[in-house]
């Protein structure tokens, strides 16, 4: 149900855009958000959007850097990465719910992922 794109490899410092296509839900009420993996390591919050009120949350090893964004028309969640560092680097998920959690930075509160998309950073 969610389908995760725009990874791929790029310098330090540079930037990608992330896409989460949902097109079985309702972006405009469900809460989504973003987790990475890198190898050996559990996976980790990047950033939430809650459903109805737009709540923004990020992880602080992101804030300042990256963005989520939600375009209701398209059913698209995305995330504006900028001034990528090499730990930024693994495997970025997409996920969903239909209701907002206190704990939105637990990967166990979300139901509903998509297949990841890679992201490596080279310095």
């Amino acid at each position: 149900q969610l389908q995760a794109s725009g990874g791929g490899p790029v310098l330090a410092g540079g930037s990608l855009r992330l896409s989460c296509a949902a097109p079985g839900l309702s972006a405009r009420t469900y809460s989504m958000g973003w987790f990475r993996q890198t190898p050996g390591k559990d996976r980790e919050f990047v950033a939430a959007i809650r459903g109805s009120i737009s709540t923004l949350k990020y992880a602080d090893s992101v804030k300042g850097r990256f963005t989520i964004s939600r375009d209701n028309a398209k059913n698209t969640v995305y995330l504006q990465m900028n001034s990528l560092k090499p730990e930024d680097t693994g495997v970025y998920y997409c996920v969903a719910d239909q209701s907002w959690n206190i704990r939105y930075d637990s990967p166990a509160e979300y139901p509903i992922w998509g297949q990841g998309t890679q992201v490596t950073v080279s310095s």
